[in-house]
């Protein structure tokens, strides 16, 4: 397995930092435009990992997709016709939102097809998934009744329905919309809080309509949507690894640069100022879909907080960096009602803890979060991603604060949804 050492020593971070395109919004960027008409052109697409895995499953099902640069991304779709039957196993590499969305597009399909991805995808719930789309008329199947992948899906002929999630998720949300799209009939979705909104967004810049009436979300089946421009927002989940630097390493200011504001992402943001972080929003802008603005963060005096109930979904991916940043705040940081952490790369409760704690954090896991004391010194160790990139970026973090040697395990990782990671953060280094 491959190691690195990782820079360590109360670094100060001065300088200005483009954070990459938004990977929830490059995925459906790609999907849209494979399910749309005419052409698509997508800028400032992220090229990691996961999102190329999108492209190239779409590529499978016969949609032309071309990249001539690596940020840029022009698709000439067909609409839903357009898709084939592919001709082999579609893999989703280690991407959860490209095989549970990509489980709604293909469920509306009237051909056969078989999804799988890796070693951490075949560990994830998927029925989440599959029985709302097998209440429309998929027919799915997969290991243990369709829990696990590979899941084999046959579809078509798909009824719209009423569906209550029984856990707030935009993945499963956005997966029932896709096939609701294609569905005979409205579809309409409950959601228990709100979630990320990014699919009923696009819809409509895509031409299409659906409607959104508090946790209420519906959609007409039948629609027919057109290729247009998609700019991608610079992702707040990757920015929040150098807000959260920058607020507890000395004498630091960064300026983050087209970051999306989405108010259905932005929980990091009122977290951090509740804790009392020096932060300011700047030249905020954008078209009616996506809003974008730069965030100046300085080195703050924080303090403890509670993280609960609907704020969850409006952080989940940002939760582990939450826990470095609560580290350094003064008092007992709680965060509960978070136990979807249990099913993404990793059990994100039980690894955030397990690792942070290698390097000193007073750190404990509770059934549905965690239980952070500070304000506390971290020392050296070898501490690992388990594969999972969030945690990598967010040990390299915690490395800055560490006055003796840290080691991280694989650290390619990252590469899934930040491949320039180190890059940045070494140009704001002092």
């Amino acid at each position: 397995m491959k190691t690195i050492q990782l820079q360590t020593g109360m670094k100060s971070l001065k300088g200005e930092i483009i954070i990459p395109g938004d990977k929830s919004i490059s995925h459906r960027s790609v999907m849209f435009g494979a399910i749309s008409r005419g052409k698509t052109t997508i800028s400032n697409f992220l090229p990691g990992e996961d999102c190329l895995s999108t492209i190239a499953c779409f590529r499978a099902l016969g949609v032309d997709i071309n990249m001539d640069d690596p940020d840029k991304v022009v698709i000439n779709g067909k609409g839903f016709e357009g898709l084939k039957e592919p001709e082999e196993v579609l893999d989703v590499g280690n991407s959860g939102t490209t095989i549970r969305l990509m489980m709604g597009i293909l469920s509306g399909r009237p051909f056969f097809s078989v999804i799988k991805g890796d070693v951490s995808i075949g560990k994830r719930p998927m029925t989440r998934v599959t029985k709302p789309l097998s209440q429309m008329g998929a027919i799915i199947d997969g290991r243990e009744k369709g829990e696990f992948t590979p899941l084999a899906i046959r579809g078509g002929n798909l009824k719209g329905i009423e569906y209550t999630l029984p856990v707030a998720s935009a993945q499963v949300k956005s997966s029932i919309l896709f096939a609701g799209l294609q569905a005979e009939g409205v579809t309409t979705i409950y959601e228990p809080s709100k979630t990320r909104d990014h699919t009923e967004r696009m819809i409509r810049q895509f031409g299409g309509e659906v409607t959104s009436d508090g946790l209420v979300v519906s959609v007409k089946g039948g629609q027919n949507l057109h290729g247009t421009d998609v700019y991608v927002p610079g992702d707040i989940s990757s920015a929040a690894f150098f807000l959260v630097a920058g607020a507890v390493l000395p004498d630091s200011e960064l300026i983050l640069k087209n970051v999306g504001l989405n108010p259905t992402r932005t929980g990091i943001i009122d977290v951090m100022k509740e804790m009392g972080a020096d932060m300011e929003i700047i030249n905020q802008r954008g078209d009616e879909f996506e809003p974008i603005g730069d965030i100046i963060i300085r080195t703050s005096s924080l303090k403890s907080t509670e993280i609960e109930g609907d704020m969850i979904p409006r952080l989940i991916d940002e939760i582990p960096v939450i826990a470095l940043l609560a580290t350094q705040a003064e008092g007992t940081t709680v965060i509960r009602d978070a136990e979807e952490l249990k099913v993404k790369e990793t059990n994100r409760i039980d690894t955030v803890v397990n690792e942070l704690r290698k390097l000193g954090a007073n750190i404990e896991a509770t059934d549905d979060g965690m239980i952070i004391r500070g304000r506390t010194s971290l020392t050296g160790g070898t501490v690992s991603s388990h594969g999972d990139h969030r945690i990598g970026m967010m040990l390299a973090i915690a490395a800055l604060l560490a006055k003796e040697p840290v080691y991280l395990e694989n650290p390619d990782a990252i590469s899934i949804s930040y491949p320039e990671f180190f890059t940045h953060l070494q140009s704001v280094i002092e």
